[in-house]
């Protein structure tokens, strides 16, 4: 292998770049939660030794001489997918120009423009309404923007908040990895959170009301901004759990818990959508969003080594048990006591009107799920809490030996294919 190309750095992950030999200073475990429902993106993905050799082997043949078109040709393609390799939003986007293009330049009514309308465009608004009601192309919709949450996703971590981290002095890979992951999460869910808040304060639910969830059912039809929301809540969370799925490296040491929260946050998603629960499921999406942004913060100013890290912690903490478990909790008490006794009970296909016995256990035993999960990651937080009150432990071991581990095992498998 050349020099020029074992030292050159990828946009990816600078897999190549010269280990420091000194141990950088140990974070604080306060901040440092291993939970959360943040699944790692394709560009935070943990990087194989095959394709770091393939990589290599594209700059390899980039700086060979080429005198024929066809070889220019060929360096034109190996360019492309090395260029796509580091830059992983490339791919996504061109998928979306595409579609976007063709909708707005195809004949409206052609039938490519209308099935590109209904995975770009709302469908089934209610006429002479601002009404919008439900249908299959809803889940066209929900596909469609899936792939525009990872062109989103891609483009922040390579474009905007790669670069942060270094402005940060953030240089261990793994380490920076976490920190794109943490920081995209605190750009969607400050955003998601509000735009919730605002939407729910809307309709009967403000603050958390949880009798008109049942005193106005069924939910047939909503507004624009509820049912975009609402499906572009499904679009995120299919988009994270399919580069979940996707993730074919060593998983996390909370991958189950990760993967059963995912499953049970789409269960609740589509069976809240389908069968007119959608008010009982903006208040859950609310209590997840505006909590994981604070679990977010709080990792993100550990990864900077802040001095506010601690105090935020606490913070954090009252935030999470609040939303998390009191709200969760009030609605989980609600299932139990106003399902069945406010609004009808009764189970018409024809008129839609599922409240009934049977959606009472499938609707709590979804939220309780969630409600099991949360716990399991609260006593987690918690004793991350007392070890730092009670033994003043700042160090978080499984941090730094991941991070080692991480930067070891990479440098062994270079030096094995070399």
């Amino acid at each position: 292998m050349s020099t020029s190309a074992s030292t050159s750095s990828s946009g990816k992950n600078n897999h190549l770049s010269p280990k420091p030999q000194s141990r950088h200073r140990s974070s604080s475990s306060v901040g440092n939660i291993n939970v959360g429902d943040t699944s790692p993106s394709l560009s935070t993905m943990a990087t194989s030794s095959s394709s770091r050799r393939k990589s290599n082997a594209r700059l390899i043949e980039l700086q060979k001489e080429s005198k024929s078109d066809f070889a220019i040709a060929k360096k034109l393609i190996i360019g492309f997918r090395e260029l796509t390799y580091r830059q992983t939003w490339i791919l996504p986007l061109i998928v979306l120009i595409i579609a976007f293009s063709t909708y707005y330049l195809s004949s409206p009514s052609g039938e490519i423009h209308q099935f590109l309308k209904d995975m770009i465009v709302p469908s089934y608004h209610v006429p002479g309404t601002d009404q919008y009601g439900k249908g299959v192309n809803d889940f066209k919709f929900v596909g469609f923007y899936a792939l525009f949450f990872t062109f989103l996703r891609e483009f922040m971590m390579c474009c905007v908040l790669r670069p942060l981290s270094i402005f940060f002095g953030i240089k261990k890979e793994a380490k920076q990895k976490r920190f794109l992951e943490q920081t995209y999460a605190m750009f969607y869910y400050g955003l998601s959170g509000p735009i919730g808040l605002w939407i729910m304060s809307r309709t009967p639910l403000w603050w958390f009301k949880t009798t008109p969830m049942y005193l106005e059912y069924p939910h047939k039809t909503h507004e624009i901004y509820f049912k975009v929301f609402y499906l572009g809540q499904a679009a995120f969370w299919v988009q994270q759990s399919v580069v979940l799925i996707l993730q074919l490296e060593k998983p996390r040491k909370d991958f189950k818990e990760l993967v059963l929260h995912h499953i049970i946050t789409i269960a609740l998603i589509w069976c809240s959508y389908r069968f007119h629960f959608t008010w009982i499921g903006i208040e859950v999406f609310i209590t997840m969003d505006v909590s994981d942004f604070f679990l977010a913060l709080s990792k993100t100013l550990n990864y900077l080594d802040s001095k506010l890290t601690g105090p935020f912690f606490v913070f954090f903490i009252g935030v999470w048990v609040y939303l998390r478990h009191y709200i969760n909790l009030k609605i989980l008490w609600s299932v139990l006591t106003e399902f069945k006794t406010v609004g009808e009970w009764e189970l018409n296909w024809e008129t839609q009107q599922y409240k009934c016995y049977i959606s009472q256990p499938i609707t709590f035993a979804l939220i309780f799920a969630l409600q099991l999960v949360n716990a399991y990651w609260l006593f987690l937080i918690l004793r991350i809490l007392s070890r730092y009150i009670f033994a003043g432990d700042k160090k978080d071991e499984r941090s730094d030996d991941e991070e080692e581990d991480d930067g070891e095992t990479q440098e062994a498998e270079d030096k094995k294919h070399q």
